[in-house]
Formats: C-alpha cells, sequence, structure tokens
C-alpha cells in the first residue's frame, strides 16, 4: 500500500474518530479508532525518520482492540489467552540468548559497579518517588499502597526486552533484572512494611523457579544454540526482533482485555500518577547512572531497568493480599503504559545508537 494512500486512510479515519468520540457514539469509535492507528503505522513505516516509531503506533492499535473487544483477546473457546503469555516470553528470552555469547557476560563481570548501582537505583527511586506521588495525589489508602507496590516491585522481563531492541547492554540488563528479582522477597515486603506499613508476603521459591523458567533456561538454551549453531540460520536473527515485537504487542494486548474493566473505572489522577511514576524512573536512573560514572549505554540499561517494574508480579501480590481490586488497579494500568513509553525510548534510542569508541574510553 502507497505512502499516499496509507496517509489519506490515516486522515480521514482520524477525523472520523474525533467526531464519533464528540457524538459519543463508542459502538463505531472501535473500528475507526483501530484504522487509525494501523494506517498511521503504515505510513509512517514509509518516512524515514518517523518509521521506527510504526510499533509504537501498532502498540496504541492493540490496546485499542483489547479495550473495545477484550472477549475475543481473553479466551480462544475454551482456552484462557493470558496462557500465552509465559511461552511468549520464554520464546523471547531464547531469542535473546540466539544473539549472544558468554563474551557479554564476561564483560558484566569485569564490571560490577554497573550492577550495584542498577541494584541501588532500583529499590530507592522507584520505592521513594511512588511513596511521593502517592502522598501529593492524596489517593485513598489501599490505591495509594498500589502505586507504592508497583516502585516496590523488581524490574520485569519487559526491560530486558527493550534494552534488547535498543542496542543498551543487554546482558547487564538481564543480569540486573534476575538479582533484583531475587532480592525481592526480602526488599519488597521491608520497603512496603516502611512506605506503606504493610508486610507484602512473597513466594521465595516459587518466584525463583519463575526466573529460573522464564529467564535463565532459555537464555541458556538460546545460547548453546548461539554456540553451536552461529551463523548457521541468519533468519532466525533478522526474525527475533520482529517476532520480540510482536510477542509484547500479544502480551499487552491479552493483558489490557483482562483488565479493561478495572481501567474504564480509573480515576484520570490515577493514570498521570501512574505516568509520572515511569518517566521520573527512566529519567533519574538514566542520570543517576551517569552521575555514578556508568557509561552511556549502561545508563539507558539501567533506566529501563528502573521504570520498567515487574507489574505482573504487582498484580500477583495484590491478588494474594485479597486487594486486586484496588491495590492491582496501579500495577493493572503501569504494566501498558510501561510497554508504550518503554517502546518509544528503545525506537528513539535504537535510532541513536552509543559511540563505541567513546562508551570504552569511559568504561576505561
Amino acid at each position: 500500500m502507497s505512502k499516499r494512500i496509507t496517509s489519506a486512510i490515516a486522515i480521514s479515519s482520524g477525523v472520523l474518530a474525533v467526531i464519533l468520540l464528540t457524538l459519543g457514539d463508542f459502538d463505531k469509535l472501535g473500528p475507526v479508532l483501530i484504522l487509525f492507528f494501523l494506517s498511521l503505522a503504515l505510513a509512517i513505516r514509509n518516512v524515514g525518520s518517523l518509521r521506527g516509531f510504526s510499533f509504537t503506533v501498532l502498540i496504541f492499535a492493540a490496546v485499542a482492540a483489547s479495550m473495545f473487544y477484550p472477549d475475543f483477546f481473553s479466551k480462544a473457546g475454551d482456552f484462557d489467552l493470558k496462557k500465552l503469555i509465559v511461552p511468549l516470553l520464554m520464546i523471547i528470552m531464547f531469542g535473546m540468548g540466539t544473539a549472544m555469547s558468554l563474551e557479554d557476560f564476561k564483560g558484566v563481570v569485569k564490571m560490577p559497579k554497573g550492577v550495584l548501582v542498577g541494584i541501588i537505583c532500583q529499590f530507592s527511586i522507584m520505592p521513594f518517588v511512588g511513596y511521593g506521588l502517592a502522598t501529593v495525589f492524596g489517593f485513598p489508602p489501599e490505591i495509594a499502597a498500589g502505586i507504592i507496590l508497583v516502585g516496590c516491585s523488581p524490574s520485569g522481563l519487559a526491560s530486558n526486552v527493550m534494552a534488547y531492541i535498543s542496542g543498551a547492554n543487554l546482558a547487564l540488563s538481564l543480569t540486573l533484572t534476575a538479582v533484583a528479582t531475587l532480592l525481592a522477597p526480602l526488599f519488597t515486603p521491608l520497603l512496603m512494611k516502611a512506605l506503606a506499613n504493610q508486610l507484602v508476603p512473597i513466594d521465595f521459591l516459587g518466584m525463583l523457579w519463575s526466573i529460573v523458567k522464564i529467564v535463565i533456561i532459555p537464555i541458556i538454551a538460546g545460547l548453546v544454540f548461539n554456540r553451536f549453531a552461529h551463523g548457521r540460520f541468519k533468519w532466525l536473527d533478522k526474525a527475533m526482533p520482529v517476532f520480540s515485537m510482536a510477542g509484547i504487542a500479544i502480551i499487552i494486548t491479552i493483558i489490557t482485555a483482562a483488565g479493561r474493566d478495572s481501567l474504564l473505572t480509573l480515576g484520570l489522577l490515577l493514570i498521570v500518577a501512574v505516568i509520572l511514576h515511569n518517566i521520573i524512573g527512566y529519567f533519574f536512573g538514566y542520570w543517576g547512572s551517569r552521575v555514578f560514572g556508568l557509561d552511556r549505554k549502561s545508563a539507558r540499561t539501567v533506566a529501563f531497568e528502573v521504570g520498567m517494574q515487574n507489574a505482573g508480579l504487582a498484580s500477583g501480590i495484590a491478588l494474594e493480599m485479597g486487594r486486586v481490586a484496588t491495590m492491582g488497579l496501579a500495577p493493572a494500568v503501569f504494566g501498558p503504559m510501561m510497554n508504550i513509553s518503554g517502546s518509544s525510548l528503545a525506537t528513539l534510542w535504537r535510532g541513536k545508537p552509543v559511540d563505541e569508541e567513546k562508551n570504552k574510553i569511559l568504561e576505561t
């Protein structure tokens, strides 16, 4: 489809969407809005300087589709589509492993400072920012506790995917996610007790097995594949980044559909607070790392690790506490928002790669 045709469809569907929204005709708004985002993604894909942002626009299309037609993205017959999330994440992690080698991890071992700085930023910036936002906005106790819970949770797998897409320090990202998650059984309850005055129960062994199953085993499998089949399947190197993006879109769609009813009842203030929480995490994660002397590539990694929390884990904790309808609201909003902002930031940084020579100078 030509640039002119897609641009014309995007403009016309965008105008129609505004008209329908003004008239309050939400029955017709859904397909028009989805068409707008899809055509816009195709249109900007034909523009060199904007091409990288087509994935971000597709995320908006996925979110719109799941909000208007949640049943379609919740179950396929009797099969619960949420069961696809873990296998998709495992395949994405395998893809990351195929693009890595043991040399990547040797570089991290030589830079323990990066891991230390990342963990300090992870368990200081987001918990206290969450506490500050919850206090400033004056939310009801359990809603405020949900915002703090997001901040006290470890980084999630999405941060690894964004580091992978953006070309940041992927090995450091994987290490930080694993270490932060392993420390979460200690730090998350302690921080929640200090900042939210309640203890959050976490199954340490269950969390440890989740990390091993979803991250460690697929990455090792990918590393083994890379070691013995490197260069034999060039199509795989080209396909995995695309599959990673598609996997993220599918995961976001399923999660958004599952939490649609809760999202529709959220107030504007909560959405604003969650967005601020996410963006402030990126900002202080990056510049906090730079202040501690990390190079730009590693600072970008820490920005993702700090700004993108494990919203799924936070929702699970809220569910275990029997407060998913209140404490679980902030994680439900944070998940889709961080993936939209994270994919935008990853696309932006992918278009502005770090000068490797300058990076090496900073590392020495």
